[in-house]
């Protein structure tokens, strides 16, 4: 094999490997990705031509995102939430924005011994945040990005792309949401939430149930507390690990079940709904299957629910 020949296999974009997929259906998404930088890469190599393959960069520094490449963001922030739960703040110049629509989600990139892992996160920051966006993250004990982020210190890059996905809102278009979010499945939830109480117009009723081991483990619970305080505005905990509600502080008591979000509790806050509520959901695969199951048995159509 000629040296010439070595050269270009040395530029050759390799595959993506299984870990470097975050599974939230990205469009493009990294396998789309490679087939495009392999094509750029082969018509470079035809030429014979290799200023070809610098006519896109595979990062940029601008702190715009994009759905191609991956941008540099600077934590400004760390807060710690829970035991396994983090709040990351990230710096945008001047007072510009992410100018996501609700619900989106953004790619984060990491390596791990060598390893790229690539993964997706909503931001919880208000659609309207200006210099900042937030994001809450769950670091599991075995997870290959877990490692990556527990590293993260104030000052730290890292780099996402994006945006994806997203829940197409329109106010009042549904009379009342009906939100089941899991552990970090909350965040999704909460742009819309906010979206829905910073406009007078839009007089949708929310029923938010957010499922958690304990009360301890419940996330952001100022910012749940004041969004509760609106008029159209409901939120239930269900705690899979408690077993009694008398060590809860009272203003918790009425609103808060112990045990698993089951097939007769989603009866029951379907029943308690003001109107014929839409239904999201946000959490594990396997609880995503369960609230779709329940959902069914209660009575609400596949068309009436929207899975994160």
């Amino acid at each position: 094999m000629s040296g010439n020949e070595d050269e270009w296999l040395a530029l050759k974009p390799q595959e993506p490997s299984p870990s470097q997929c975050c599974g939230s259906g990205c469009k493009p998404c990294i396998y789309d990705v490679y087939e495009k930088e392999l094509a750029r890469w082969e018509r470079a190599k035809a030429k014979q031509d290799k200023s070809l393959l610098t006519e896109e960069k595979e990062q940029s520094n601008n702190s715009e995102l994009n759905p191609d490449t991956f941008t540099a963001f600077n934590i400004s922030s760390v807060e710690q939430l829970t035991e396994d739960t983090y709040q990351y703040k990230f710096e945008l110049p001047g007072n510009s924005s992410l100018r996501l629509s609700l619900g989106q989600h953004i790619v984060l990139r990491g390596e791990v011994n060598g390893l790229e892992v690539q993964r997706a996160y909503t931001p919880i920051s208000p659609r309207n945040a200006e210099g900042y966006f937030e994001v809450l993250m769950k670091c599991y004990e075995a997870g290959l990005m877990s490692q990556y982020i527990k590293t993260w210190k104030k000052g730290d890059t890292v780099f996402w792309r994006g945006p994806f996905g997203g829940f197409p809102y329109r106010p009042n278009k549904h009379g009342e949401l009906l939100m089941l979010a899991s552990g970090t499945g909350l965040a999704p939830m909460l742009p819309i939430l906010q979206s829905i109480t910073d406009d007078e117009e839009d007089e949708t009723f929310v029923t938010l149930v957010g499922c958690f081991r304990t009360f301890e483990t419940i996330y952001l619970k100022p910012l749940l507390r004041d969004l509760a305080r609106y008029w159209n505005i409901r939120i239930f905990y269900v705690l899979s690990q408690e077993t009694s509600l008398e060590k809860l502080p009272r203003s918790y008591e009425e609103n808060t079940y112990t045990g698993r979000l089951n097939e007769d509790l989603i009866k029951t806050i379907i029943n308690s709904c003001r109107r014929k509520p839409f239904v999201l959901i946000c959490g594990s695969s396997a609880f995503s299957e369960d609230m779709k199951r329940y959902l069914k048995a209660a009575g609400i159509e596949e068309n009436s629910c929207f899975v994160f």
